[in-house]
């Protein structure tokens, strides 16, 4: 049994509300939602109960919300692994970390130590359908990361065939979405290729894997680092904060579509008139409790 399975266990009490960590040990990045702690060639990285949206930290809290994309994230790391290298180690701190895990108990269900690797600032993400900012472009010039897309496709359309689309990584403000060539110039032709061909059969794995559960994942991003000179997927992978996950039994191109991931917290956003730039309205209690059940539903369709 993994440290998050008996946290998000049916009829388990709610594990403790966990905004931040300040850790007995060097600080080695603070992100959105993540801290993460140097272990030399090790990290410790600490999921919090924090919420994005539009790349703005929302004050309130998602309860067990970091519990649940450490528990997806380790599940599509191990179901992954076959696709490419990555960086995880355990979940299991108690035993990596005893002194630590024994005194800072916040740590349970939330936590991987991951190996240590050279980070590429770019969002690689991987579009199956057509949505968000993907679909706000293709509206404008009828193009998808500035390369052509058929003329007359809907809203939440299947695309002809699953599309790279890399965007900047920005620790503040916004990520910006560039093109393949943009992102050539930023890493370099070939590893660019080879990100690219990866994320493509990390998406497709995944995207079959899931419609075998009823999910439509139709968009994901994905990161990577270098260890050694070798390409290592990183971070959190294929979670409601980095995915849209549809359930493909209410599933209707042509316009928005019902979801288990952030896009219910992004549409009562919209609906505020915010103009998302700091700080973020609050967040009424039932959209809290209504966005962390659709992170934990994601979590059981996928996993249990």
């Amino acid at each position: 049994m993994t440290a998050h399975e008996p946290l998000l266990a049916p009829g388990a009490p709610e594990p403790p509300l966990v905004g931040s960590t300040a850790l007995p040990l060097p600080l080695f990045s603070r992100g959105k939602v993540r801290e993460m702690y140097d272990l030399g060639d090790r990290l410790l990285m600490v999921t919090s109960d924090r919420i994005s949206a539009f790349d703005v930290v929302m004050d309130a809290l998602i309860p067990a919300k970091g519990i649940v994309l450490t528990a997806l994230s380790a599940f599509w790391f191990g179901r992954t692994a076959q696709v490419v290298e990555n960086h995880l180690l355990t979940t299991d701190v108690a035993a990596a970390l005893p002194d630590l895990a024994a005194a800072h108990p916040e740590l349970a269900g939330r936590s991987m130590v991951v190996r240590k690797t050279q980070r590429l600032d770019v969002e690689c993400v991987v579009r199956g359908y057509l949505a968000g900012s993907g679909w706000a472009e293709y509206r404008r010039q009828g193009t998808l990361a500035g390369e052509p897309l058929p003329a007359g496709l809907r809203e939440s359309e299947r695309l002809p065939e699953p599309r790279f689309t890399p965007a900047t990584k920005a620790e503040t403000g916004h990520d910006e979405n560039i093109s393949v060539a943009q992102m050539a110039a930023l890493v370099g032709e070939d590893l660019t290729q080879r990100i690219a061909a990866i994320s493509l059969a990390l998406y497709a794995h995944a995207e079959a894997y899931a419609r075998k559960r009823g999910i439509i994942i139709a968009d994901t991003k994905f990161e990577f680092g270098l260890l050694d000179g070798r390409l290592v997927l990183i971070d959190e992978v294929l979670t409601p904060d980095s995915s849209r996950f549809w359930p493909a039994d209410k599933y209707q191109p042509g316009g928005p579509q019902p979801s288990f991931d952030k896009q219910y917290l992004r549409d009562y956003l919209e609906s505020t008139g915010w103009n998302k730039e700091p700080p973020p309205p609050p967040l009424p209690p039932e959209v809290v409790q209504n966005t962390a059940a659709r992170y934990r539903e994601a979590y059981q369709r996928l996993v249990e």
